[in-house]
């Protein structure tokens, strides 16, 4: 009975030790993969400083900023949401609704500006927006600023509201939609225009830039939390962004050879749009102004995706904006 009882207890003191190291092993572990920062995108350009971000930390001694390919922003949304990720691209009008709805976030910084196109059939004979009206119109979302954009030209047009049946579809989707004429037009990111295009469905009727200059899209948006309690990890994620979308202004060959197995499509698709026209999308210039921000959050109001007015210091936090670039040897080595 008592050397029952010596062998229980040396069995008990053994678990215990061995809870103990795993939990030390456990903590430690933790406390290296807090180092890598997990940064939502969707494979698109407008999210391509993303991926070159995350290839340049990758040898980072600080932080890796490791970017999570998603395929569609209900998705994305829910990862933020529940705190699974806490940085992502988001449309900017996805953005400011998930503010609206108390999700705590905050955007500080661009994806891009430009690089979104409005694609019909190549033998459709439209010349404007008002020659779709009564035709099947896909947009990525509702909450899309190329929901916005089309709403404005609409307004700027005179074409009534209800002259245009929007068919909400996933980007990928779209340049088939369009050969199969289950749709007649689409106002999309690149590269999903730039397919119809290259493979002779789908011709180009307006580019973002030539509707509204410096067209802003997505955003990169971060979690209040995040904020609140590594703020130097998110200026070194925004200067990490800014200092990619630098490099890939100039840098177009590489970035399209660079970034093809992140979005898992063709590099000469890629190629394509950084270089068909130069500035169907540019890196440069990211750091959105208040004026931009209100705009968009006027015309969110406006067609009923917003229901109540925001101030701009509820969705957009500054201070992380990079007042200068600063070099990165990772980015010299691409």
């Amino acid at each position: 009975m008592k050397k029952n009882l010596i062998i229980a207890s040396v069995v008990i003191f053994a678990l215990v030790v061995g809870a103990i190291l795993v939990r030390k092993l456990d903590g430690s572990k933790e406390k290296i993969d807090s180092h890598v920062i997990e940064v939502g995108f969707l494979p698109v350009t407008c999210h391509l400083t993303c991926p070159v971000t995350d290839f340049a930390t990758q040898t980072s001694k600080k932080y890796h900023f490791a970017s999570k390919r998603f395929t569609d922003f209900p998705t994305v949304a829910e990862s933020f949401k529940t705190g699974k990720l806490k940085a992502t691209f988001f449309v900017a009008p996805l953005a400011m609704k998930l503010v609206e709805q108390g999700v705590p976030a905050k955007i500080v910084y661009l994806g891009h500006r430009d690089g979104s196109t409005v694609m019909v059939r190549k033998d459709d004979k439209a010349q404007s927006l008002k020659d779709l009206q009564g035709r099947r119109f896909a947009i990525p979302s509702r909450y899309s600023n190329q929901h916005l954009v089309i709403r404005k030209l609409m307004k700027d047009q005179n074409i009534p509201a209800e002259s245009m049946e929007f068919v909400e579809m996933a980007p990928p989707d779209m340049p088939g939609a369009l050969a199969s004429k289950a749709i007649d037009a689409y106002f999309v990111g690149e590269p999903h225009a730039a397919r119809a295009e290259t493979n002779g469905t789908g011709r180009v009727l307006y580019h973002a830039k030539d509707i509204w200059p410096k067209f802003i899209s997505c955003v990169l948006v971060v979690s209040q939390k995040l904020i609140d309690e590594q703020p130097e990890v998110v200026a070194d994620l925004v200067r990490g962004i800014a200092e990619s979308g630098e490099w890939a202004e100039v840098n177009r060959d590489k970035a399209a050879k660079l970034v093809a197995p992140y979005f898992k499509q063709d590099e000469k698709l890629i190629d394509y749009v950084l270089h068909q026209p130069p500035d169907r999308v540019s890196y440069k210039g990211l750091a959105p102004t208040n004026e931009e921000m209100e705009n968009i959050h006027a015309m969110a109001i406006e067609v009923g995706i917003l229901t109540k007015p925001m101030k701009v210091e509820d969705y957009l936090d500054r201070q992380f904006l990079p007042k200068e670039l600063l070099p990165n040897e990772n980015l010299e080595k691409l």
